[in-house]
C-alpha cells in the first residue's frame, strides 16, 4: 500500500484569523484525531496533492514536533468560490482499535457477457468496510470474469476476509448491459428466422 509522507507543524492558534494566516503562506490546516489526542497541525499544500487528488487508498505518515502519526483521510473541505484545499482531517491508526475505512475496487478479467457483446457499467468505484488496521489494504478485488450479459455482482457478492462490509448487500456493483448493436443484431437475427419460417410455410 502507498504512504504518503508529510511534514507538518504544530499550531494553537485555531481562529479564522491564524487560518487565513496559513493559508496566504500556502499552508492547510488540519486536524489528527482517533489516537491518544486531538493533533492540531499545518502543511505546505503540495504536500497534500498526491493524497488528495487520486482515486487510490492511501496511508497518511504525518510527522509533528518529531513525533509520526500513521493516519487515512477522513475528510477533506474546499473552498466554494475558489475550489482551493481548505481543510483536512485524519483518523490515526491505532493497533486493537476498529475504524471505518472507504477501499476502491479493483475489477479482475473480463465478463462473459462483455465477450458475447455487452457492455460493462460500473455502479460501485468503492466499498466502506470497518476492519483493523493491520487488515487494510490498497483495494478490495472483485472476479467479474462469470459475470454473463444482463448479470449482476452486488455487494453481497463481495467476501473479504476480516472486513464487514457496511453497504446495503444488495446494492449492484457491477452489471453488463445490452448494447444497441447487439439488440439490433437479435432484431435483426429474430426478422430473418420469422422470414425463414413464412417461406417454409409457403412451400
Amino acid at each position: 500500500m502507498k504512504i504518503v509522507k508529510i511534514e507538518g507543524q504544530s499550531r494553537s492558534e485555531l481562529g479564522k484569523k491564524a487560518t487565513r494566516q496559513l493559508r496566504s503562506e500556502d499552508r492547510v490546516p488540519g486536524v489528527i484525531y482517533g489516537g491518544k489526542e486531538t493533533i492540531h497541525f499545518s502543511a505546505p499544500v503540495m504536500d497534500f496533492r498526491t493524497l488528495v487528488y487520486t482515486p487510490e487508498f492511501q496511508i497518511a505518515e504525518i510527522s509533528v514536533e518529531g513525533k509520526v502519526y500513521k493516519t487515512i483521510m477522513k475528510d477533506i473541505q474546499f473552498d466554494v468560490v475558489t475550489d482551493a484545499l481548505n481543510h483536512l482531517d485524519f483518523l490515526e491508526l491505532v493497533e486493537g482499535n476498529q475504524l471505518v475505512a472507504t477501499l476502491p475496487l479493483k475489477f479482475i478479467g473480463q465478463p462473459l457477457g462483455v465477450k458475447a457483446g455487452g457492455r460493462l457499467e460500473v455502479k460501485l468505484k468503492s466499498l466502506n468496510v470497518r476492519t483493523y488496521p493491520k487488515y487494510l489494504k490498497s483495494a478490495i478485488e472483485v472476479n467479474i470474469e462469470s459475470l454473463e450479459l444482463l448479470g449482476n455482482v452486488r455487494v453481497e457478492d463481495v467476501k473479504e476476509e476480516h472486513m464487514e462490509i457496511l453497504n446495503s448487500p444488495r446494492i449492484p456493483i457491477a452489471s453488463v448491459v445490452t448494447t444497441r448493436a447487439l439488440r439490433q443484431a437479435e432484431t435483426d437475427a429474430a426478422a430473418a428466422a420469422a422470414a425463414a419460417t413464412k417461406g417454409a410455410k409457403k412451400k
